[in-house]
């Protein structure tokens, strides 16, 4: 049997971590600027998190959602704390689009409507639902097209008021920072304006913060910036540092009802495990300040550089375009040449998504290699 050949991969295999180094079987480093895609978010192999998933699963790995698990409710403590949002209700998944399908679904049943409102250039997963909701048509089967999702484009306040005075959307969705876009902003006066039009018209506001979240930003959920609070967040990718985890923050004001949602393998004792070993090691080692001190010295050394067009971002989710060079082309130039892994978006954007724990002297190194790899 062969693999269904859908990636498009490089001919590089890590096969150890350490912290936002990644090694080959022959002990190359790669100075890793990518976290497999903004998962790793405490650095790889962290002994916390080693020991953690190593002592639970000698113990206990898994068990259905049948019984009662303490590790569950202390993850909903700690999460609670860390974020800001104690009084809010917690559901476990297990990946990203696994969380925005059950957004929708809540929101759904919340509101007793159909339909969903989206942004251009918009991300919200691969399901069925959420690829409906994403705005790639490259990626939508003919089965994902539904009348009931609407766009309208980011930061487009008279779209957006026109389309919630309609009173026929049960959510509004929007990322705290559109990731796979390139690294584009919804600006505080448009997440507030979102905000006020949602309590108005009596929909609900979904704030995906599958990749902008967990301290990437700089805050714990890039949305914090504008100072509003969603009715529901969605929340996965460095949640449990490489462990399949995801979660849905549910407001006070949305009642459960037993069965309205489930999952078999959500929540699970090892998963729980490892996103607490997260969140402590995020708390005892200050990684969202981190990222937010080490994030704006990026940004700002980059926008120094002659090469660069274009910097966009906050804390450690960078998005940056390059005089003369596609995205694609850049990225092989940098881990082939220079040992380093970066991230694409579109044709020309690099992104920058490393661990939380990245040093000023690791972004030293990059901004080193970098300066090296744009000269013609």
């Amino acid at each position: 049997m062969n693999l269904f050949d859908v990636y498009s991969l490089y001919d590089i295999e890590p096969v150890k971590g350490k912290g936002s180094h990644v090694f080959t079987a022959d002990g190359t480093d790669y100075l890793d600027l990518y976290g497999g895609h903004a998962v790793i978010s405490i650095g790889h192999a962290h002994p916390v998190y080693v020991k953690a998933i190593s002592e639970q699963v000698s113990n206990l790995g898994f068990y259905s959602n049948s019984v009662q698990n303490a590790l569950q409710e202390r993850l909903a403590e700690k999460l609670g704390k860390l974020s800001g949002y104690e009084d809010y209700s917690l559901f476990l998944c297990n990946s990203g689009a696994e969380a925005n399908e059950n957004a929708f679904k809540l929101a759904s049943f919340t509101t007793g409507r159909a339909k969903i409102l989206a942004f251009g250039k918009a991300f919200h997963g691969r399901t069925s639902g959420a690829v409906s909701a994403t705005d790639n048509p490259a990626i939508r089967a003919p089965f994902n097209e539904t009348a009931n999702v609407d766009f309208v484009p980011l930061n487009d306040s008279e779209a957006a008021v026109k389309a919630l005075s309609t009173k026929e959307y049960a959510g509004v969705i929007i990322e705290g920072i559109q990731g796979v876009s390139g690294i584009h902003e919804p600006t505080p006066e448009f997440l507030m304006l979102l905000r006020e039009e949602c309590k108005k018209t009596g929909t609900l506001l979904i704030l995906d913060e599958i990749q902008s979240g967990y301290g990437r930003s700089g805050k714990f959920f890039a949305h914090q910036y504008a100072g509003i609070r969603p009715d529901i967040i969605t929340c996965a990718k460095g949640i449990a540092n490489g462990f399949p985890c995801a979660a849905v923050l549910i407001s006070p004001e949305i009642p459960a009802k037993k069965g309205m949602l489930g999952t078999t393998f959500g929540g699970n004792h090892l998963a729980c495990a490892a996103a607490i070993a997260v969140l402590d090691v995020m708390e005892n080692e200050n990684l969202v300040e981190n990222a937010r001190e080490v994030g704006e010295y990026l940004i700002s050394e980059l926008r120094k550089i002659p090469e660069v067009k274009d910097v966009r971002g906050k804390g450690l989710m960078i998005g940056l375009e390059v005089e003369g060079f596609t995205g694609s082309d850049l990225r092989k130039k940098l881990l082939f040449d220079h040992h380093i892994f970066t991230g694409g978006a579109g044709q020309y954007t690099v992104r920058l998504l490393p661990a939380l724990s990245l040093s000023k002297e690791e972004a030293d190194r990059f901004l080193t290699e970098f300066k090296k790899a744009v000269k013609k």
